[in-house]
């Protein structure tokens, strides 16, 4: 049998290789013409079946800056260090990403990464074009920039090298606690204005948080990482994110309430999304860790989306909509009210942007 993840790893033989992955399939992207079929040929034992691996190619890229104009966030630049996240959350929204590099959204996702480490370079070299625009550039919003392959590459920390460098703003979220490592630049650039990082903590149950994240630091961990960031001056905003009803709900206030204390500034939330892909996963995902809270979950889903499991409409797809979606958005902004969490933090400056000289370049007289 070869080394490819199983596409759906029926019998026990598999349970092995799962371990520490948060998807249990493998099924072909949407765009894929033929479907992939994992049989044992009678020559392996389950003994001899190793974990799935993380494999990692390298991707050159053209241009690292991608645009959007997407009314309902905050940002219309940003860039990724990575695609793909070893990281491994079921729930993630970017898994249906990896269709277009004809791989799957399931164990591919977590197993198959893509590492781009020309892109500081390329980065540096948008960023000195004269037609560039100077406006906040977020990292984060698709893959997480410090999942486990970070702390070698370092592909992250260069980017930041070089934003600082250009006194560029930049936005950071991830829920990786490696980020601590770079606490000396983004405290530097917190304090001039120019950074701040979104923490991201869906919930505080170490065992819900393993089955749902198997690879991501502990809550306690990135409790430890807002506070390691708020005191090298970076502001910190704590992400309730994704909110699950029926499984992660109840923890909202407590959530907002320990992060407080832990020195975030600010939060956010965003309602469990479950586009193309990944609502097949998720309810794979339930069936085997909470069957019996399945059916209410996806209920709730359901009715915040007009009957469907998840509705792309901009304003709504992050948040939905309805009585359920309104109790949760009114607990939250009442717990920010009541923690003083609710003030939004002032916008990163843009007046500091500056393009340094290369070798080479003729210096300015003034």
């Amino acid at each position: 049998m070869s080394d490819a993840a199983p596409t759906q790893p029926a019998d026990t033989r598999f349970a092995a290789r799962l371990k520490g992955r948060g998807a249990a399939t493998n099924d072909v992207g949407r765009f894929e013409p033929y479907a992939r079929v994992a049989e044992p040929d009678g020559w392996d034992r389950d003994e001899d079946l190793p974990p799935l691996r993380t494999h990692v190619s390298v991707e050159v890229p053209r241009k690292v800056i991608t645009r959007n104009t997407s009314p309902d966030i905050g940002f219309d630049r940003s860039i990724n260090p990575y695609r793909g996240c070893e990281h491994g959350c079921v729930y993630c929204f970017a898994r249906p990403s990896h269709a277009y590099l004809g791989l799957s959204a399931g164990l591919d996702f977590e197993t198959r990464l893509i590492a781009r480490p020309a892109a500081p370079e390329r980065l540096a070299k948008e960023l000195s074009s004269p037609r560039y625009r100077v406006a906040p550039l977020a990292i984060g919003t698709n893959t997480d920039p410090y999942q486990p392959i970070e702390r070698d590459r370092q592909i992250m920390r260069r980017c930041l090298e070089v934003l600082s460098e250009f006194r560029h703003p930049v936005t950071v979220t991830t829920k990786g606690t490696l980020i601590e490592r770079d606490a000396d630049i983004l405290g530097e650039m917190g304090q001039a204005g120019l950074a701040r990082v979104g923490i991201s903590i869906t919930t505080l149950d170490p065992v819900l948080a393993r089955r749902l994240e198997p690879r991501v630091p502990s809550p306690v961990r990135r409790l430890k990482a807002i506070e390691t960031l708020a005191r090298a001056g970076c502001p910190v905003r704590v992400m309730v994110a994704p909110v699950i009803p029926g499984l992660t709900d109840h923890e909202v206030e407590t959530i907002l309430s320990a992060a407080r204390d832990a020195g975030a500034q600010s939060a956010g939330w965003v309602m469990l999304r479950l586009p193309l892909e990944v609502s097949a996963l998720f309810v794979d995902w339930m069936r085997r860790h909470y069957p019996d809270r399945t059916g209410k979950v996806m209920s709730k889903l359901r009715e915040m989306h007009g009957g469907r499991e998840y509705s792309s409409d901009w304003h709504k797809r992050m948040r939905g909509e309805g009585v359920y979606a309104d109790l949760i958005a009114r607990r939250f902004d009442l717990a920010c009210e009541r923690l003083g969490l609710a003030e939004k933090l002032p916008p990163l400056r843009h007046d500091l942007f500056h393009v340094p000289p290369r070798k080479g370049d003729q210096l300015s007289l003034f």
